[in-house]
């Protein structure tokens, strides 16, 4: 459904995106995630035509963004960081306002306003001025004038941020029910949030892709499948002896984790880690000690956004400027 082929923005001697590539597919749930300066919003700028590139294609079902602006941004809708509203309007007012600057006109309009209203949950607040909602109605705002005109694509830069608790859990849920019957990219910094929600993760650093995957797979690519956790009650020498007796460990670090506790971080030679639990579990056991804990140690999403964007810490390699740009300005991340 979408392309991203060799997308590259520069500013004079600064690289925001260097040679990006990447595909997403129709009906799927995107997370776009990267530090702050690795051009996630300059990315998906690019991507809805609000700001050109220096080399590289956008292709939205075939029409170049750049070359068809008006075919490709029909498809799509989009929610800046900032949410573009005007705060003396009403929520009716101000979505009866876009729509009609997406052409819509009379019944078509007022249809489609019914159904985002409610489907957004703004229909209480519908006719209250935008400047008093709060932030998490404001976003619901935004997301709602992003879905008139039935874009086939939802693009969301940092929908949740700055919003309470109960607001993230809200904005979630909305996010969720969008990947329903649209395709989604949204950038975050909540990790778990990402990972709660989508079907693919799409990571970048130093305007570099360094990952495209499920959540799943990435988990995997760092899994640690041969190193146990334990907490036990006892003390360094009863520990360690213990440890020392089992055959297929071949390396533990131990630390006080509390009065009379003991956390021990172990690597086995096994390939099965649950049979070296099973092994740990009855060796504490047939000494008495009590083990508080023990579960195979797993990478989360932080540990493997934090590993792949240390590999994209190199500068990405500038070229000769080409391409649409023409600016010189300095990106705000």
């Amino acid at each position: 459904m979408i392309e991203i082929e060799h997308l590259t923005k520069r500013y004079g001697a600064h690289t925001a995106v260097s040679d990006l590539s990447f595909q997403v597919e129709q009906g799927q749930i995107y997370g776009f995630l990267g530090p702050n300066g690795a051009g996630k919003s300059t990315t998906m700028n690019i991507m809805t035509g609000c700001l050109s590139a220096t080399e590289g294609h956008v292709r939205i079902e075939g029409h170049d963004i750049f070359d068809e602006p008006d075919k490709a941004k029909r498809l799509m809708g989009y929610l800046p960081e900032q949410p573009p509203l005007y705060l003396n309007e009403t929520p009716e007012e101000y979505l009866r306002f876009v729509g009609e600057a997406k052409g819509l006109r009379g019944d078509a309009l007022a249809r489609q306003m019914d159904g985002i209203i409610e489907q957004t949950g703004i229909g209480a607040m519908a006719h209250r001025r935008i400047s008093t909602l709060s932030k998490g109605y404001k976003q619901r705002v935004g997301v709602a004038q992003a879905l008139l005109g039935s874009p086939k694509v939802i693009i969301l830069d940092e929908p949740t941020v700055g919003l309470d608790p109960i607001q993230i859990i809200e904005i979630r849920d909305l996010i969720k029910e969008l990947g329903r019957t649209h395709t989604v990219i949204f950038s975050s910094h909540i990790l778990s949030e990402v990972q709660a929600i989508c079907d693919q993760i799409i990571m970048i650093a130093k305007g570099k892709l360094a990952a495209f995957d499920t959540p799943e797979n990435l988990e995997r690519r760092l899994l640690a499948p041969n190193e146990l956790v334990l907490t036990a009650e006892t003390d360094e020498e009863a520990l360690a002896g213990l440890l020392a007796g089992m055959e297929f460990i071949s390396a533990a670090q131990m630390e006080r984790t509390g009065e009379g506790r003991l956390t021990a971080h172990i690597r086995t030679d096994r390939t099965d880690i649950y049979e070296a639990s099973r092994a740990v579990f009855f060796a504490f056991a047939q000494r008495g000690i009590p083990l508080l804990e023990l579960t195979p140690k797993k990478a989360n999403l932080e540990d493997i956004f934090l590993e792949l964007a240390d590999d994209g810490d190199a500068q990405p390699e500038t070229a000769p400027d080409a391409g649409h740009d023409t600016e010189s300005g300095v990106e705000e991340e």
